[in-house]
C-alpha cells in the first residue's frame, strides 16, 4: 500500500514489505472473524464462513466493489507472501488432526477394512460420474492444450476428494472424532485424500511429460516415507510422550523436536510430489498417543492455526476465483451438471457402502453427508491444477462454487439424518477427560445440531 509505505523508511524493502503484508492479513482476519461468526449464527460450521470470506475477499465481491483498494492490499509482493504462511498452516493443521486421531481404538481390523470400502464407495462413484461430465463439457470449458482425457480425469479426481481437514474439524467440533462412525470417517476420508494426490501427481507428470518412472518413483518415496515415520520416528518419540505423561511439562524443547518434524515431514512430501499436507498428516499418526501429550500439542498449536493461518489460505484460494464470470446461462447448465456428479456420486455411494457393512440408514446417510463436503481439500487440488495450466481460471471458479455448496450441505444433511438426540448415543465414554481435545478450533461456541 503506497501511502503507508511511503511514511516509512523507503530504502527498507523489507519494511515496506512488512508493511504491505500485515495490511492484507488484518483484512483476512476482520472478513473470517465476521463470515465465520454468521456461519455459526446459521448452524455451520466456523470454518465454511471462513472459506466463504477468502471468496468475498477476491474478485467477486471486494475486488468488484473496491478494485484499487483490493488489489492495493493484495498485491503482487503480497501472494507469495500469502501462500507460504497457508502452506505452513495447511501442514501443522493436518499434523494436529493425524496427533488428535485415536487410530488405536474401536474395532481394529474389522473398521480398517470398513473404512477402505467407505473410501473406496466415496472415490470410484465421484470419479465416473465426473469423468462423464467433463468429457461432455471438454470442448466448452478446457483449455485447448488439455487433452480431454486429462481434463476428464481432473475434474473426476477434483470431484472424488472429501475436505478431510473440514470434516475434522466438524466431527472434532461435535466429540464425534473417536467414536466409531467418526474414525472411519476419518480413516476413509484420508484414503480418499491420498488416493487424490496420487491421482494428480500422475495427471502432472502427464501434463508435463514427465514420464511413468517419475510417477512410480514418487510412490516409492511416499510408501518409504510412511513407513519410516511410523516405525523409526514414532519408536523414537515414545520416550518423550512418556515423559511429557510423567512430569506434565511440555517445554521449548521439546515444541522444537515437533514442529522441526513437522517441517520436515511437509517439506520431504512437497518434494516428491504429494503436497505438504500430507507430510503433516503422517508426521502426527507418528506422534505419541499419551493423553498429556496431545492435550498439551493441541492447547499451544490450535488456536495459532485455526484463527490465523488458515484464513490466510481461504483468502489466498478466493484471489483466483472469479464467480462473475460463471453467472451466464452458457455456464449455468456445466455448473449444475458437475454439482450434481460431485453431489449424487459422494452421497450415495458412501451411504450405500456404510450400509452395507452394517450401520443403520441414519448413520449412513449422516456419513455420506459428511463425506460430501470437499472445502479445504479440493481448493489445493484445483490451486495446483489452475497452478500448473490444467484448468482455466472459468472452471476453477466453477470448483470452488462446488466446493462451497457442498460443503454447506453437510451439516444440514447430517443434523438430518442424525438429530442431536440421536447422535449423542453414539459419542464414546469419557474415558478420558483430560485427554487432547481433537482438532477443532477450540472455540466457546461449538456447533449445536
Amino acid at each position: 500500500m503506497p501511502h503507508l509505505t511511503h511514511l516509512a523508511a523507503t530504502t527498507d524493502k523489507n519494511l515496506e514489505l512488512v508493511l504491505q503484508v500485515l495490511p492484507a492479513i488484518v483484512v483476512i482476519l476482520a472478513a473470517s472473524a465476521v463470515c465465520g461468526r454468521l456461519a455459526l449464527l446459521v448452524k455451520q460450521p466456523r470454518v465454511l464462513g471462513e472459506m466463504v470470506a477468502g471468496v468475498l475477499l477476491g474478485p467477486t465481491l471486494f475486488g468488484a466493489l473496491f478494485p484499487t483498494v483490493q488489489k492495493e492490499i493484495f498485491s503482487p509482493e503480497v501472494k507469495p507472501i500469502l501462500y507460504v504462511l497457508s502452506t505452513i498452516g495447511l501442514t501443522v493443521f493436518m499434523f494436529l488432526v493425524g496427533a488428535g486421531l485415536d487410530h488405536g481404538g474401536g474395532g481394529g481390523k474389522k473398521d480398517t477394512r470398513n473404512a477402505v470400502v467407505l473410501a473406496v464407495s466415496g472415490i470410484v462413484p465421484s470419479l465416473l460420474l465426473g469423468v462423464g461430465a467433463a468429457y461432455l463439457l471438454h470442448d466448452k470449458l478446457s483449455r485447448p492444450d488439455v487433452s480431454s482425457f486429462q481434463f476428464a480425469l481432473f475434474i473426476g479426481g477434483a470431484l472424488s476428494i472429501t475436505a478431510f481437514p473440514m470434516l475434522a474439524r466438524i466431527l472434532y467440533e461435535r466429540r464425534l472424532e473417536n467414536s466409531r462412525l467418526g474414525r472411519m470417517t476419518l480413516l476413509g476420508a484420508s484414503i480418499d485424500d491420498a488416493a487424490a494426490w496420487c491421482f494428480l501427481a500422475v495427471l502432472s507428470a502427464m501434463h508435463t511429460g514427465a514420464g511413468a518412472m517419475h510417477v512410480l518413483r514418487m510412490i516409492g518415496f511416499t510408501a518409504l516415507f510412511a513407513l519410516v515415520m511410523l516405525t523409526v520416528v514414532a519408536r523414537l518419540l515414545r520416550p518423550l510422550g512418556d515423559r511429557v505423561e510423567r512430569t506434565g511439562h511440555f517445554g521449548f524443547d521439546q515444541m522444537y523436536v515437533i514442529v522441526g518434524i513437522v517441517l520436515l515431514a511437509g517439506l520431504f512430501t512437497d518434494y516428491i510430489g504429494i503436497y505438504s499436507v500430507f507430510g503433516g498428516f503422517i508426521a502426527g499418526l507418528a506422534m505419541p498417543r499419551n493423553p498429556a501429550f496431545r492435550a498439551a500439542l493441541h492447547s499451544r498449536m490450535m488456536d495459532v492455526v485455526c484463527v490465523l493461518l488458515l484464513p490466510i489460505f481461504f483468502a489466498f484460494s478466493g484471489l483466483n476465483t472469479e464467480l462473475g464470470g460463471i453467472t451466464g446461462w452458457a455456464m449455468v447448465g456445466p455448473l449444475l451438471l458437475i454439482l450434481a456428479a460431485g453431489f449424487f456420486g459422494k452421497y450415495a455411494g458412501c451411504a450405500l457402502a456404510m450400509r452395507g457393512v452394517g450401520f443403520s440408514w441414519r448413520e449412513s446417510w449422516a456419513t455420506g453427508g459428511l463425506m460430501n463436503a470437499r472445502g479445504l481439500m479440493i481448493l489445493i487440488f484445483i490451486n495446483i491444477g489452475l497452478a500448473q495450466g490444467m484448468i482455466t481460471k472459468e472452471v476453477f471458479s466453477m470448483l470452488v462454487l462446488v466446493a462451497v455448496i457442498t460443503t454447506a450441505g453437510a451439516m444440514p444433511l447430517y443434523r438430518w439424518a442424525l438429530p442431536e438426540r440421536l447422535e449423542q448415543r453414539m459419542s464414546p465414554p469419557a474415558r478420558e477427560p483430560e485427554a487432547a481435545p481433537g482438532p477443532a478450533s477450540p472455540e466457546a461456541e461449538p456447533v449445536h445440531a
